[in-house]
């Protein structure tokens, strides 16, 4: 897949529960709350996983970034 191509259609995924892989291998589930044509995505009541310790978050934006 090019990176021409459009993104993937994310509105089948609104208002559920994600789990999400970030950089450094940080784990995140939460609900999808919106996102735009670049894929950033705002994601609420956020839960971050690392080892065995959750940090509960309540909202945020994920910037997707092309590297």
């Amino acid at each position: 897949m090019s990176r021409s191509s459009q993104p993937p259609d994310l509105k089948k995924y609104m208002d559920k529960q994600l789990q999400i892989k970030l950089n450094a291998n940080l784990l995140v589930t939460g609900t999808l709350r919106g996102f735009d044509q670049f894929m950033n995505l705002v994601i609420d009541n956020i839960v971050e996983v690392n080892d065995n310790e959750k940090n509960e978050i309540d909202m945020v934006v994920i910037q997707y970034l092309i590297r």
